[in-house]
């Protein structure tokens, strides 16, 4: 403990050179994965009760073309069911239950939630891997209902943007709806080859690793026009972390302890929650 505090007032002390010419768009990963269930209705409504604006989630397709609100492809860690998600009907993943009592979120029921709310900043994450279950054909229904059902928020001033590690999903928007504002997740720090790969694919914001990236090449990428958001953001310490380094966006599976923290004891790091 005793060492975790210093650790945490270290990096303190480097952001205070740092912060006061940035805003760190703060956002809850999985509605706080690690305080709530993650991807309920519950995780999202405690974090916008707690004074959140900025969300993320994920999204997945039943066999019959029913959009849900789940990470993983498989049951088990999060449900009281078991096989591969995109093999079910929504009819049986109706019937689930999360390992803490909830209902598994439609997409739909989602956005209704978003309805109305306004300044909001939410990463819909294209979850289509493994790629054999959303071949092309299915892949287009999947991404086109997901853009719909996004348009039909009705909110003022938002930011909705469409991420994904699977290119495919990102490039189909690219091609039928270029307005479409994309992030290009990538399970490697930021560094001359991402940055290569967000010019290769021509999407400049890139959601990259912490572990291995420096304030340098977060500086290099902001230099080539790239935002950048980083992940895991598992503790206040990962929170400070990516401050110090200079990152535009930032997703914490800690959303309450994060603001709680920040305000009381870093308040002169602007974050917008």
């Amino acid at each position: 403990m005793k060492k975790t505090i210093i650790g945490i007032f270290a990096l303190l002390l480097c952001c205070a050179a740092y912060a006061q010419t940035q805003t760190i768009r703060a956002f809850s990963h999985r509605g706080g994965r690690l305080e709530r269930d993650e991807n309920t209705l519950l995780a999202f409504q405690e974090s916008w009760d707690a004074g959140y604006t900025g969300f993320e989630t994920d999204i997945r397709m039943t066999k019959d073309g029913v959009l849900y609100i789940t990470h993983d492809n498989t049951l088990e860690r999060t449900t009281n069911g078991t096989g591969v998600f995109e093999e079910k009907t929504s009819a049986e993943i109706d019937q689930l239950r999360t390992k803490k009592g909830n209902r598994i979120l439609r997409f739909d029921e989602l956005c209704r939630f978003f309805d109305g709310k306004d300044s909001l900043y939410v990463e819909f994450e294209f979850k289509t891997k493994p790629e054999s279950s959303y071949p092309q054909e299915r892949l287009e229904e999947y991404v086109e209902k997901v853009w719909k059902g996004v348009q039909s928020i009705q909110s003022k001033g938002s930011q909705f943007v469409f991420t994904s590690s699977d290119y495919r999903g990102l490039r189909y928007l690219q091609t039928y709806h270029p307005e479409a504002e994309l992030l290009l997740i990538i399970s490697k720090p930021i560094n001359d080859e991402t940055i290569a790969m967000a010019k290769t694919v021509g999407i400049y914001t890139l959601g990259c690793k912490m572990e291995g990236t420096s304030r340098q090449a977060v500086e290099k990428a902001h230099k080539a026009g790239i935002t950048v958001s980083l992940w895991p953001g598992q503790s206040v310490e990962d929170f400070m972390l990516g401050a110090y380094l200079g990152c535009d966006r930032m997703c914490t599976d800690v959303p309450v302890t994060v603001k709680t923290w920040m305000e009381k004891n870093a308040p002169w790091i602007k974050v917008k929650y």
